[in-house]
């Protein structure tokens, strides 16, 4: 199954979000985010956690990170939870998240405990890196309306379906 933009922006619209302009994330007198850093984590972490059968994976969380960065706060998080994985990365395999391949990646994510963590934007570094990018992502997949059809959403939250939906019935 093959992820769009378009799919992207309905799990924003899922959430009550909207698309930005990714050179607006940062207040005046704040340090500027690195867009760049942060979505190439995203994109291969999205490599771990998502199904093998789904492609389309960089321009969909490309498109699905450019709504959450509207948020100073989750940005912040998110950046702290990319810090840890390429920190935990840099001490096991003296690389970044994102230049390691699909085997290590996971087991960075296991090292850090986002497998099996609570999530908790608060909380310890595996809560953490579980809220801001294992669940995030998740979240973009399964709120999509393609990634909903993976776990047989045909309608996720936010997403209509059509007439079509409505006149044949849930089992057909």
């Amino acid at each position: 199954m093959e992820l769009t933009r378009r799919d992207a922006v309905a799990a924003l619209s899922a959430l009550g979000l909207g698309g930005t302009l990714a050179g607006c994330v940062a207040p005046p007198g704040s340090e500027p985010v690195d867009t760049d850093r942060l979505r190439e984590t995203l994109v291969a972490a999205a490599a771990v956690v998502y199904p093998s059968e789904v492609s389309g994976i960089e321009p969909f969380v490309a498109a699905f990170l450019e709504g959450r960065l509207a948020d100073p706060t989750h940005v912040a998080g998110l950046e702290e939870a990319v810090a840890e994985l390429d920190g935990n990365a840099r001490v096991w395999y003296d690389a970044e998240f994102a230049a390691l391949s699909v085997a290590d990646r996971e087991q960075v994510l296991r090292n850090v405990g986002a497998d099996d963590a609570d999530e908790d934007p608060s909380g310890m570094a595996s809560e953490r890196v579980r809220y801001y990018v294992v669940n995030d992502l998740l979240l973009a997949l399964y709120a999509s309306p393609t990634g909903g059809e993976l776990v047989g959403l045909e309608n996720p939250q936010g997403h209509a379906g059509g007439i079509g939906t409505y006149q044949r019935g849930p089992n057909a």
